[in-house]
Parts: structure tokens; sequence; C-alpha cells
């Protein structure tokens, strides 16, 4: 790849902690989440002239989500944040220049996966790849931000042949099946996104397994911090018409009962659409089929209103590789914690996955990989939401808005921890606060993701971690 005089490369890293509490629980899976430490990173990028710019990422380390396991959750968070401080390093002195998708790929490639085997090397329990990936997320984000702030413009506008040496073909390889006809030569991740994304994004609310439903379900001991905490409460309030609900995956009669009961309010206060999420704990095709069969016969008004069904199985997908095409031919399915990249997405549609839900604390640069083959192969896209507060909801939405997904983008940060991003939401306020439904992005303008960084007033704690390109040299 020849070398383009707007390449940089990462030359210095600042890691920061943000813990944050929850008002109100957040079930995952046979978890719930009541905090949460927040990585947020500094990159520094220097480009050919010499020059360099600082570009910000932030990501949830949300533990119960990446990393289901036996170990104490504080054991599991420790490990978290150690493995980031590792990565601050990592990212710091890699060294390799080029666009921050071609940086970001080098990453992902030659340095992720050695530095987890390294830092599992001896464990009982080692760390999933996924968790190593949210870890690694919030820098790979500051790197898009600090290249798009290097170049002067916004980095959604650099991913095309300007800017990029090497095509998608660099790094994407077509289905397998011999009908497709696809080929990535010459093409490049801006053929695959909104050439005029919408400034405003349908608000998908989440339902948790814990949230409550109507009056019968109050204890008194609910937070009275002038947020709603029943459902119609919320729907009213920011007009929502799209809501996601929680499943445990476990108990047919539980989850069958609770989409009843969320499909009646849904119903009552004029929502349009549902989706399903169990979290990865389903084992069996027709544990989700009978609860559809048996909504269709009997409530078809709810089963009409159910736009897609998320990640019911486990999300280790090629060791669990079931044939999901029966749960497909009833409702659109999409993958989650299993499509890691572009390899697994490619791997689930041969299974009988039809959509993909991108998170960008999977990395921009890998949500960006598996968004382009996604849309190449005809699968539908969704952006879901890890509760980003803070800076986190940026890229979120920005992902959200140009990838062009099947309705809008799911944003719950404002219901478990809305006040959380108040320094944001002072910068964006329709950003961190649902509206009719919707957010709104109109706010977010100049390089970069648009943070705007310099207008919020956000103090930070002594970093966790910082390092310099001259670290790497000093030692050599």
């Amino acid at each position: 790849m020849p070398p383009k005089p707007t390449d940089v490369r990462p030359v210095a890293a600042r890691l920061y902690f943000l813990p944050v509490q929850t008002r109100v629980p957040l079930k995952f899976g046979t978890e719930t989440l009541t905090e949460v430490i927040c990585a947020r990173a500094c990159v520094t990028v220097e480009t050919a002239d010499g020059l360099h710019a600082e570009g910000w990422g932030e990501t949830p380390l949300s533990v119960q989500w990446v990393w289901p396991g036996k170990l104490p959750y504080e054991t599991r968070c420790r490990a978290l944040q150690d493995f980031c401080i590792r990565l601050a390093e990592a990212w710091a002195t890699f060294g390799p220049a080029g666009h921050a998708m071609e940086v970001g790929c080098d990453f992902l490639a030659a340095r992720l996966p050695r530095l987890l085997d390294e830092f599992n090397a001896g464990l009982d329990e080692p760390m999933p790849y996924l968790a190593a990936l949210v870890c690694c997320s919030p820098f790979d984000i500051a790197l898009h931000d600090a290249y798009g702030i290097a170049c002067g413009r916004d980095v959604y506008e650099t991913y095309n042949a300007r800017f990029m040496s090497a095509d998608l073909a660099a790094w994407l390889q077509p289905a397998d099946d011999s009908a497709e006809a696809v080929s990535f030569a010459g093409l490049y991740p801006a053929d695959f996104l909104l050439a005029d994304p919408p400034v405003f994004l349908e608000a998908w609310h989440l339902v948790g397994g814990k949230d409550l439903l109507g009056p019968a379900e109050l204890t008194a001991a609910e937070p009275d911090d002038g947020y709603p905490v029943l459902l119609r409460d919320w729907i009213r309030r920011d007009g929502l018409r799209y809501l996601k609900v929680k499943l445990r995956g476990d108990d047919a009669a539980w989850d069958y009962d609770r989409l009843v009961a969320v499909g009646r309010i849904a119903i009552d206060e004029g929502a349009e659409h549902l989706s399903t999420d169990f979290n990865c704990t389903v084992t069996d095709c027709a544990y989700v089929n009978d609860i559809l069969d048996r909504l269709q016969a009997d409530h078809p008004t709810v089963w009409n209103m159910i736009l897609y069904v998320e990640q019911p199985f486990p999300y280790d997908l090629e060791a669990a590789r079931i044939d999901v095409r029966s749960v497909a031919a009833r409702k659109p399915l999409f993958m989650d914690e299993s499509a890691h990249d572009w390899r697994l997405v490619r791997l689930g549609r041969q299974l009988g996955w039809t959509g993909v839900a991108l998170k960008t604390c999977k990395t921009q640069t890998g949500a960006l990989l598996s968004l382009c083959w996604a849309k190449a192969h005809g699968m539908a896209l969704m952006v879901q939401d890890l509760t980003n507060p803070m800076l986190a909801q940026v890229p979120h939405c920005r992902l959200a808005a140009c990838a062009g997904t099947i309705m809008g983008v799911e944003t719950n940060a404002m219901q478990f921890y809305p006040d959380a991003s108040a320094a944001e939401a002072r910068v964006h306020p329709g950003l961190y606060r649902r509206r009719g439904g919707r957010v709104d992005l109109s706010t977010i303008t100049g390089a970069g993701f648009g943070y705007r960084i310099a207008e919020i007033a956000r103090a930070l704690p002594a970093p966790a971690a910082q390092f310099h390109m001259n670290d790497r040299e000093e030692r050599q």
C-alpha cells in the first residue's frame, strides 16, 4: 500500500477509568448490572509532516455482557481494567502508519490476539475475545477520531479512496457459496454508508428483565430522582415507539408472559414495534419457535409488532454451530454477541442468521468491516447499545445514522444512569434525552466524530495509564 500524505501513526495513549452507578438494576442474562467502569482513551497520532492530533474514545466495560462466567464480578472487572492498561501501552508503541481503518485492522490482526493470549496464559478462566474487543474499542475509536482531526474532517468523510490506500478486498472475502458474485475490490466503507445520514434517529427503549411494568410492582424502594420508573411513564415522557424486551432464555413461561405484558402496554400507548433479546441463553431453536408460534396464535397483534429477534443462542458461534433457519423463517434473526468480526458474520449467514447488530464497543474498525460485509451479502443491520453514556454515545449514534439500520438506534443510558452524561448533555442535549421518540444528532459538528470535546466540561480523574512511543524507543 503506497503511503498517503494523510497517513498517521499512533504515538501516545492515555487511559482513564470513570465509575458509574445505575439508578435501577439492569439484568444481563443470568447476572445483574448495578455499576460499570467506563474506559476513556485519548490517542495521539503523528502525521507524515510531524504534526500531532488527539482523539478520544470511550466504552463501558460491561463485565456481565462481555465475560459471563463463574469468577466474582470484582475479579473480572479488575482483569478488564488491567487489560486496558496493557492495551494503552500497545497502542502508544504500535508503530504502523496509515488511515485509521488500516492501522486499526493491523492492530486487530497483529497485536490484539497476541496480547490476549499472553494475558490469559495460566488463567483457569480465560478472558473471552469479546471482552478483549471491548477493552480495545476506546483506543480504536480514539484513533478514528484523531485521524479525522488530523485531516480536519468529519471522520465519516474519510472512508474512501481519497484517504485510504487499501480497499476492502485487503481485509474482506466474499461468502463461499457459488451463487454470490460479490467482490470487494475497488470498494471502500463509504460505498456501504449512507451519503446523507439522518439527523434524527428513532430511539429503541430497553425493557430490562428487572424493569417495572405497572403500579402493582412498585415497592417504595424505587429511586425518587425525577426520572420515570414504570414503562408507561417512559413511553409517555419520551414519546417512545420502539421497545426492546430483555428475556431470560431459560424460562419459557416467564419469557412468553413478559412479551405479552409488554406488548399490551405497547398497544395501549401507541408504540409500533418490539424486539426480543434472549442474551445468548437459548440452546435449542424450538425454545424460540414455540414462543413465537404461541404468540402468533394467541396474540397476533403482539406477534406482528416484533420487528426482529436478537441473539438467542450462545455467542461462541464456532463452538455452537446451531442451524437457525427455522427461527429466521419466523422473524428476522440478528447476530449480536456472536458477531465479533466479519468472519463470524459470514459463518452466521451460513447458519441462517439474516441480520447483524453492530456495536462500536467491538471497535469502530471492526464494526465498519462487519457492516460492509453484511450489506454486500444482503443482511439487514441494527446498531445496538451497550448502555453508552458520556462520549460513548456519540460514535454509537453516528454509526447508526450512517449505517442505514432496520430502524433507528437502541439508546438506553438515559434510563439507567442519565446523570452520568450531564456534562456532555449540556453540549448535545438531544443525544441524551429522547424527545418524540427520537434522538437528535444536529449538535454533532466538526472534525473527527464531532464530539466538540473542548466545550464539554468533564472533570477527569488522574490517568490510570499513559504511554508514549518514546517509551519503546528508550527500551530499545
